[in-house]
């Protein structure tokens, strides 16, 4: 069975599915994504889930799951004000929590989702290292 590492992350999953230990595709990786006072449409979810396939695929096995938050902090005043915060649920390690702010949403979400990449890379080196 060929893996597909760089698949979009799973809007739904059936509950079986979800309780599955041991994934071996992105696209089985459940993403929630919850926006609170900012619209995203259906282009922005599935960039979001494109991207972090691509970022987080390569750690299937270890994510059980992701969550992402975009809230617009400000509300009409402008200014700096989208937030992304990612989420990432690892199995047998603690989870991973990155946010990220900006002036447009696409930038805050860029930058949270490099940021989780590099936060999950630290974390899955650090259990390497430690049960050597």
């Amino acid at each position: 069975m060929p893996r597909n590492r760089r698949a979009p992350l799973a809007g739904r999953l059936p509950r079986p599915a979800k309780r599955a230990r041991n994934r071996y595709d992105a696209a089985q990786i459940p993403a929630y994504i919850r926006a609170d006072s900012v619209r995203v449409d259906d282009a922005d979810r599935d960039y979001l889930r494109r991207k972090l396939g691509a970022k987080l695929g390569k750690f299937a096995r270890a994510v059980e799951r992701v969550s992402v938050r975009i809230r617009d902090v400000n509300g009409p005043r402008g200014g700096i004000d989208k937030r992304c915060a990612i989420k990432v649920v690892l199995t047998g390690l603690p989870s991973v929590v990155v946010e990220e702010q900006q002036a447009s949403l696409r930038a805050a979400m860029d930058g949270a989702i490099g940021r989780t990449e590099r936060a999950v890379r630290r974390s899955m080196k650090r259990r390497t290292t430690r049960s050597r």
